[in-house]
């Protein structure tokens, strides 16, 4: 198990090969979540019995002689706003510890059972999505597995910080505003922020319809690709979700990048990252060969626009509860949920108008670019309850900073690896660079970020705990 506890897809090649068998993964998966969890904090709830179950159905199919799925063995889990069958979707919140159990599994939890992965559990997260550090009043804060004193990220920050921690090697999470690539970046692990629409959402709770995206972490870049594949399928049930057929990706992982022009945000980008960001910019870009500086348009306003939209449609989600139980949220959100409940319709509408103006400029971009590269997050990981920071002179609330340079990419809706790099200026913690391609064309960000891994440039380390 150790060594390819990282990598999803040894795990599948070795479960195949009948090297190892589904049954011993999973239990090793949960053994090293018993041993480690009580300090990560990663977990919210594990499924044991059904984890089991699963791993023993791979290892029957195995023994039958039948074909296995691309994921079979593979422990997995996911943020818990998830639905998994059986368990009440919590969404990082006490307010849904009332409601119902789930009466079905979410539509990527159906297609990873498919791919024959196991699910092992339920991740912390920021309450409702609404977050970049996971330091949740309700469960306790998730702890980064590389520093037990700092943060994990967010709002996927479980997720981030399993795979860091060497509990699973893939995870799920959602992505608004950053809450994929954060936690990639602070834990140190790959993540990828699909296309706007390239996966369903069906069975997941919501936090800004308009701008929220699913999709796959993980301990190794096959096996993050893997995954991806494995979640890809058009869903005409899901209105959000524009992917008209599959477009494998792993494949393009050998493509190199020969061919492609990259280049390397500037302006706001690089006035909002501090010096250890953009240490680990100017690595992937060397490796890269990506010299020319190129001017993302309208950022500042983008990311303005977003956080009124998150605001508006967070609110407008949560109002009944806000009336009657302000008092059972989050007080880290809490007030940002009414602020949004009481903005006027006309930002919102106004916020969505420049949306679609803005999405033509970042599209007319890949006219020029096939890859851009960017920090993911503008430091490394913060000391828990750090309320501030500097970045560059610049006095910042430590929380939202978090997002300064993924929601404006999130926004136009464009595909995203977050690569971990380990710049020697953090202190011997990660941080991650942002590779972003045009809508659609995942393939060339992978195709970038495998370079990156094949030149030790980007990569998982084990976490000491």
């Amino acid at each position: 198990m150790n060594t390819i506890a990282f990598d999803a897809s040894a795990m599948a090649a070795a479960v195949a090969a009948g090297e190892v068998s589904a049954r011993e993964l999973v239990d090793a998966s949960l053994a090293c979540v018993a041993a480690t969890d009580g300090r990560v904090n990663a977990f919210t709830e594990t499924t044991r019995a059904r984890a089991r179950a699963e791993a023993d159905a791979v290892d029957a199919q195995r023994a039958r002689g039948e074909a296995l799925g691309p994921l079979a063995g593979v422990p997995y889990a996911v943020k818990n706003l998830f639905d998994i069958e059986g368990l009440t979707t919590l969404a990082g919140s006490k307010i849904n510890q009332g409601l119902p159990a789930a009466s079905g599994d979410a539509v990527l939890v159906s297609q990873m059972k498919a791919a024959g992965a196991v699910l092992v559990g339920a991740l912390n997260m920021d309450e409702y999505a609404y977050g970049f550090t996971t330091e949740n009043t309700h469960y306790g804060p998730c702890r980064n597995p590389h520093d037990l004193t700092r943060i994990a990220g967010g709002s996927s920050g479980g997720c981030g910080a399993a795979v860091a921690a060497g509990q699973v090697p893939v995870t799920l999470g959602s992505d608004t505003n950053g809450s994929i690539r954060v936690p990639s970046s602070l834990c140190g692990v790959w993540g990828l922020k699909p296309t706007f629409g390239r996966l369903s959402r069906r069975g997941s709770y919501p936090f800004v319809h308009s701008i929220d995206h699913l999709g796959p972490m993980a301990g190794s870049l096959a096996g993050l690709a893997l995954a991806y594949d494995a979640l890809q399928q058009p869903d005409p049930l899901d209105p959000g979700c524009h992917a008209l057929r599959v477009q494998p990706v792993l494949p393009s992982l050998d493509g190199g990048v020969r061919g492609l022009r990259i280049g390397v945000l500037g302006g706001y980008f690089h006035d909002n990252a501090a010096p250890e960001a953009r240490e680990a910019v100017a690595l992937a870009a060397a490796t890269l060969g990506a010299s020319s500086e190129v001017q993302w348009p309208d950022a500042a306003l983008a990311r303005a626009a977003a956080f009124i939209i998150t605001a508006s449609e967070g609110g407008s989600l949560h109002l009944d509860d806000l009336r009657t139980r302000a008092d059972d949220f989050e007080p880290l959100s809490v007030d940002r949920f009414i602020a949004g409940a009481l903005q006027p319709v006309d930002w919102y509408l106004r916020a969505q108008r420049f949306r679609r103006v803005y999405r033509d400029k970042v599209n007319a971009l890949f006219q020029d670019w096939d890859v851009l590269l960017t920090p993911a997050t503008p430091v490394s990981a913060t000391v828990i309850g750090t309320e501030w920071l500097d970045i560059n002179g610049v006095r910042q609330p430590c929380r939202a900073a978090m997002g300064l340079l993924t929601q404006p990419i999130s926004f136009a809706g464009c595909p995203v690896v977050a690569a971990p790099l380990w710049p020697a200026g953090t202190g011997g913690m990660p941080i991650g660079v942002q590779i972003i391609a045009a809508p659609w064309r995942e393939d060339l960000a992978l195709r970038a970020a495998q370079v990156l891994g094949e030149a030790g440039v980007a990569h998982v380390k084990p976490a000491t705990l």
